[in-house]
């Protein structure tokens, strides 16, 4: 993968002095150090997004970057692109940003001052609305929706989790009685907050930089609804022994910039909690994932039961 990603820094105007292998999720990220600066290569994982969904990616991060937003900034190509080709992947170079993560999935938090954290970053997660809300994307724009449809519809943007081999019959009937529930809002709530949305803020997606926050990878980022956005955030903390603090202060921060009714919160984390059922199906056959499942399992069962 590095020799394509040499290839692939080619189609750059870059004076490339050093590649680096940062990280491998959906996509294969390289540090390069070029032009005495630092930059995201991605490989983008083939067939995951299509070239239309991934400029459209790439258009979005652009506005926000402008309006002054803390994100990735997409670099055009030699060809003045924002995707290129190479060896069998698309490509795209972004800025990089400084900062470390907030932390590791399924590690316990280790931050100096957790509350301010994360008012911090639901003040951003607003933000990121406000300035989403405020651009107008070009006519060709095409991003993913999780909506209805995107969340319990045949094909989901995630998969059918209902389909999760791991799952008992009993399992499976309480994640109906979640479906339904949702099933009835969607059908006589026509007020859900909407609109472009991260949909990924996991620990590893958030970089803290002193007292700032910043959002990376937006590769799932699509429409949808708001709730399902800060649902992602506070899915992954339910086991901190001080999550009821770390929800208040979220949503503190972000109602310093924004309004938002979370009278259905805990059942869009329910929500959350079941797209990774149907997200993790097709990588079972991966390292540790197969181990993963009844976790995320027990994980979704636990978010059921305090959504009925």
């Amino acid at each position: 993968m590095r020799e394509i990603a040499s290839k692939a820094a080619a189609l750059w105007p870059l004076d490339v002095s050093e590649i680096v292998f940062a990280a491998h999720r959906e996509n294969a990220v390289y540090k390069i150090t070029a032009n005495n600066a630092h930059f995201a290569l991605r490989l983008h994982r083939p067939g995951y997004r299509t070239q239309s969904e991934l400029v459209s990616e790439l258009q979005w991060m652009a506005a926000l970057a402008q309006s002054g937003m803390m994100v990735p900034k997409p670099i055009s190509s030699r060809n003045g692109r924002f995707i290129e080709h190479a060896e069998g992947h698309d490509v795209s170079l972004l800025t990089w940003l400084s900062g470390m993560p907030l932390g590791k999935s399924g590690m316990p938090l280790d931050l100096p001052n957790t509350d301010q954290v994360f008012f911090n970053i639901g003040r951003e997660t607003a933000r990121l609305h406000l300035l989403s809300d405020a651009w107008r994307p070009p006519p060709e724009f095409q991003r993913h929706h999780w909506n209805r449809d995107g969340l319990l519809g045949e094909t989901p943007v995630w998969g059918r989790f209902w389909d999760n081999s791991g799952l008992t019959p009993g399992q499976a009937a309480t994640m109906v009685q979640v479906v339904e529930r949702a099933e009835a809002l969607f059908a006589c709530d026509h007020q859900l907050d909407y609109g472009l949305i991260h949909a990924d803020l996991l620990r590893e997606n958030i970089l803290m930089d002193g007292h700032s926050v910043c959002f990376i990878d937006f590769d799932d980022g699509g429409y949808g609804y708001r709730l399902f956005e800060l649902a992602t955030t506070l899915h992954r903390h339910r086991h901190e022994p001080h999550f009821d603090e770390l929800e208040s202060a979220l949503l503190s921060g972000y109602r310093s910039l924004r309004t938002i009714d979370t009278t259905h919160l805990k059942l869009f984390i329910a929500l959350r909690a079941f797209t990774y059922l149907g997200w993790i199906m097709p990588r079972l056959s991966e390292p540790d994932k197969a181990a993963r499942n009844p976790k995320l399992i027990a994980e979704a069962m636990a978010a059921a039961a305090e959504a009925r």
